[in-house]
């Protein structure tokens, strides 16, 4: 994978021209089909060619020379939730990559998907349409087909997806509040994100589902979709995500807290973070919408139980 970050010379450039001038070593039109293969991304996130980007974006290069349809299929198990034509809804398990990439060249859910459904191997990622974080688990969509592929990358684009997460954390959380602080890479840090004035646009809406003395349930509504934007989000606010080895590396332990309970948040493998509900436009039927819900795994239900 080859990091660079958008200067003053490319700023405000579409994203084929920014990343031609940036990668020198390859064609405009090589950069276009990495873009709409999925191996060239902005803050890790799919953008298309055409789209503009700024001073500070950092855009990730894979320069996979093989066509996605030689990522071999492995048979790792996938809970399916619902299945039509178009899309597949996936619960995802905490601990599941995504796709292969640098540093992780197989047992990917992608690799599952090109075993399970060998079609999807035809599509850049197998069909997958967004992301989770691999120590995330929830409600993931893939697309079965191009033309599904593309409607729901617009409608993500277009904030037409509506994406509802759950976290435990530490701290009270009073009603409902919003987040709304830009996002950029972590300088210092290439594998985290931070809060800044000049990154991009990020909004998160947090509300409490439930208090239980010094730890809050939270439910968390996103408008836009950037990287580690929940756990980025939670952290500055003083509301790190129990388990974020990244975003709350002391472990944090609010005061009065039972001995039990702290040696179950001290071994608790994950952020405690879980997608759990989707909503999307139908593709096929005007202003009819498909929504998901599915509930928090056992690993996060066992340590609400623990704090009641």
């Amino acid at each position: 994978m080859i990091h660079k970050n958008v200067n003053e010379k490319q700023n405000n450039s579409r994203l084929d021209q920014a990343a031609t001038s940036l990668f020198e070593d390859f064609s405009r039109s090589q950069i276009q089909k990495w873009i709409s293969q999925g191996n060239l991304l902005v803050n890790g996130e799919i953008l298309k060619a055409k789209d503009k980007v700024n001073i500070g974006d950092e855009i990730s290069l894979d320069p996979v020379f093989k066509d996605r349809v030689s990522w071999d299929g492995e048979d790792i198990p996938i809970n399916i939730l619902h299945e039509e034509e178009d899309f597949l809804i996936i619960n995802k398990s905490p601990g599941l990559v995504m796709h292969p990439g640098a540093g992780c060249h197989d047992g990917t859910l992608a690799n599952a998907l090109a075993f399970h459904f060998p079609d999807l191997k035809k599509l850049p990622r197998c069909g997958i349409v967004h992301r989770l974080d691999k120590d995330t688990s929830g409600l993931l969509v893939i697309a079965k087909n191009e033309k599904f592929r593309n409607f729901f990358i617009s409608n993500l684009q277009d904030r037409e997806v509506y994406k509802q997460y759950e976290a435990i954390v530490v701290g009270q959380v009073i009603g409902s509040f919003s987040i709304d602080h830009p996002l950029e890479r972590d300088p210092r840090n290439r594998l985290k994100m931070r809060v800044t004035d000049f990154g991009r646009d990020a909004l998160s809406h947090v509300s409490l589902i439930k208090f239980y003395q010094g730890y809050s349930h939270v439910s968390v509504e996103i408008e836009t979709g950037r990287t580690h934007q929940i756990r980025v989000h939670l952290s500055n606010q003083k509301l790190p995500i129990i388990g974020d080895g990244l975003y709350n590396p002391r472990n944090l332990i609010a005061k009065n807290t039972p001995k039990d309970l702290i040696t179950h948040i001290q071994n608790f493998p994950r952020q405690a973070l879980h997608a759990s509900k989707i909503r999307f436009p139908s593709l096929n039927k005007e202003d009819i919408f498909h929504e998901f819900q599915v509930d928090l795994p056992r690993d996060m239900q066992s340590l609400i139980k623990d704090m009641k």
